[in-house]
């Protein structure tokens, strides 16, 4: 379920392969693609759930506008994951409603 040929971003076969973690689960990605992208191509849709009613929100916009598509990425909360490239190792973590912020002191 991945573009494998995109007049853009090229052929995903030319692009190093590499490897990020959702919720504990490795998974692939290549250089350059969106953490969503690779989810997707993986079959995982769900990012976060609302907090009211835990509904499962995923890809919306799909350009970094709404809010569907945040999750835990590396430690930091709501991270719009349609528009961050994914990098090896990283890690990515679902919400429940929205993430909140550390205090480090």
């Amino acid at each position: 379920m991945r573009i494998a040929h995109h007049p853009i971003l090229g052929d995903a076969e030319k692009r190093e392969r590499i490897t990020i973690s959702v919720d504990g689960k490795k998974i692939d990605a290549y250089e350059g693609e969106s953490i969503a992208a690779a989810m997707l191509a993986a079959g995982l849709k769900v990012h976060r759930r609302t907090a009211k009613h835990k509904e499962p929100r995923g890809v919306f916009c799909n350009i970094g506008r709404c809010t569907d598509c945040i999750m835990k990425v590396d430690g930091q909360p709501n991270v719009r994951t349609c528009v961050t490239k994914a990098r090896d190792g990283m890690m990515v973590e679902s919400l429940d409603g929205l993430g909140t912020w550390e205090v480090v002191r």
